[in-house]
């Protein structure tokens, strides 16, 4: 949990990658839950019990959740397969259009990019993480933030100056705990 509070601190938040997580963060509205799944099925069923929980929940105690799985789909291609599976979870609990996720994972890669390619380090994460988010907070704190459609191309222009040194850096004190 402390690699996931210090990626959100100095990343997310320090970067400046999302600019609406530090709202959030702030109060604590953030729910994280640590997977104890091994298998894709219990990881299914425990992705279900989340977004019910969020679907449940008041925003304003919990408005997003951060579902990490430290102990699988360590391989990329196995947790964008699993995606896909939890956005069929999303449609068959008819939450689409209320609940969607954002991936981040520790050897994030976006289509047709180099696997080092800085911009992938945007959604790099220390663990697989599933993040189900509110569609109507993500429409709110689109609508307070000016040009909302550059924030991927200064995520980009952000690591670009950082570099992957940098990005180490960031982290080294952390790393070196694991």
């Amino acid at each position: 949990m402390t690699a996931i509070k210090v990626w959100l601190e100095r990343a997310v938040i320090g970067l400046n990658l999302c600019p609406f997580a530090k709202s959030v963060y702030v109060k604590n509205q953030i729910r994280y839950v640590v997977s104890t799944s091994r298998d894709t099925d219990t990881l299914a069923l425990e992705f279900e019990k989340e977004l019910q929980l969020l679907k449940e929940s008041d925003a304003e105690e919990i408005d997003t959740t951060l579902l990490i799985v430290p102990h699988m789909l360590h391989d990329f291609f196995d947790y964008n397969d699993f995606l896909d599976v939890a956005d069929m979870q999303i449609d068959i609990s008819g939450l689409r259009g209320e609940i969607q996720i954002a991936s981040f994972h520790p050897d994030y890669q976006f289509a047709d990019t180099d696997r080092d390619d800085i911009a992938n380090f945007t959604n790099r994460a220390p663990y697989p993480i599933l993040h189900l988010l509110r569609e109507s907070s993500i429409d709110r704190a689109v609508s307070a933030f000016p040009e909302p459609e550059s924030i991927f191309e200064k995520n980009i222009a952000t690591m670009e100056a950082l570099g992957v040194h940098g990005w180490q850096q960031l982290f080294s004190a952390v790393n070196q705990q694991k």
